[in-house]
């Protein structure tokens, strides 16, 4: 399911109720406060967390979600019903993690998954509303992404998740193995990767 880069819109069929859903790669530098404002309630809703407007509001979310929104070679794909809302997003950067300056705030990445980040650069963060989960429009995006990047020549990509999240199971489905497990923070982590050198 290619995604067009000239158009930056692609149809896809995400099993809702027979209705198509739309895969968008837009550049995150010109993205609309509108569609901004839906990401963040998508965002801030998926991560179970609740903040009061402030500075650790806004370290959350830029840890996770803002560094990727401002263009450059990270990807933002879009996932949007019949009226152009919203119903899910994926951001992800394309280099090694481990080798760049503005994720030094993770430590794993320069730490434990140092060598698995040279095997699985990309990785990404994807979340979607409430209402459109289970509906495989996740599973369109994970494809979208992986197209994307292997196009780009990037050997694989990753995810960081918490060893017991439901959210493993299905990265496992969508062509993801378990790498390695650590601890941070006293909590423990699963590296999830996936290669992409038989797509090329």
């Amino acid at each position: 399911m290619p995604v067009s880069r000239e158009t930056g819109i692609v149809e896809a069929r995400c099993e809702m109720s027979d209705r198509d859903c739309t895969i968008a790669e837009l550049d995150g530098s010109a993205l609309t406060p509108a569609r901004i404002a839906q990401i963040d309630a998508i965002f801030f809703e998926a991560s179970g967390r609740t903040f009061a407007p402030g500075a650790e509001r806004e370290a959350f979310r830029e840890r996770w979600l803002g560094r990727y929104l401002r263009g450059g070679t990270d990807v933002v794909l879009l996932a949007m019903d019949a009226g152009l809302n919203v119903a899910g997003y994926l951001v992800g950067a394309l280099e090694d993690p481990s080798r760049q300056q503005r994720f030094a705030d993770i430590p794993y990445f320069r730490g434990t998954f140092r060598d698995l980040c040279s095997r699985y650069p990309a990785h990404l963060h994807i979340n979607i509303a409430p209402a459109f989960r289970s509906r495989g429009v996740g599973a369109q995006l994970i494809t979208a992404f992986a197209e994307r990047i292997s196009d780009a020549g990037v050997p694989g990509m990753h995810v960081v998740t918490g060893k017991a999240s439901r959210n493993v199971r299905f990265y496992m489905r969508c062509g993801f193995s378990q790498q390695r497990d650590a601890v941070s923070d006293t909590s423990e982590i699963v590296f999830l990767g996936r290669s992409l050198i038989a797509q090329r």
